[in-house]
């Protein structure tokens, strides 16, 4: 995919901003918002979302949840906008595979700083080399069922 237009990372900062701004994390106090374009262009929000047993909901996938709820299922880009100007934040391990089951070939996960503006862009295979996906449970599932369990003994 090629990179997005200063317009479109713009429109898609201001938007992950505005998630950001709206998240709830009194545990952390580390907001952050990210922004999903389709493969249809349409654009999906979401920011983290803590609660008290420390099992909270990442910007990213508050912004799948949104894209899949709404029967999106391709992301050609991914916007995080975090709450500092100090540390870039990109998505974490877990959020990483999420974007990993709906990523296009050639994605871009842009870091973007608290002010919204462009700190580094990747392209999402760099972020997760060597990943796990979709095809590689596709090929097992269509390959004949075994039993591995152990035999009891009699």
């Amino acid at each position: 995919m090629k990179a997005l237009s200063s317009a479109q990372l713009k429109k898609m900062a201001k938007l992950a901003a505005t998630a950001r701004d709206n998240a709830y994390c009194p545990y952390s106090n580390h907001p952050v918002g990210a922004a999903i374009l389709t493969e249809g262009g349409k654009i999906f929000a979401g920011s983290n979302v803590e609660v008290a047993h420390y099992k909270g909901v990442c910007a990213e996938a508050s912004a799948i949840s949104a894209m899949c709820s709404a029967g999106g299922r391709k992301i050609k880009a991914v916007v995080v906008v975090g709450p500092t100007m100090k540390y870039l934040c990109t998505p974490c391990g877990d959020c990483r595979q999420r974007i990993r089951e709906f990523a296009e070939d050639g994605a871009i996960v842009y870091s973007m700083w608290k002010d919204g503006s462009l700190g580094e862009a990747h392209a999402f295979a760099d972020l997760l080399p060597h990943s796990f996906g979709p095809e590689n449970v596709s090929e097992v599932a269509a390959a004949p069922k075994k039993n591995h369990q152990k035999k009891k003994k009699k």
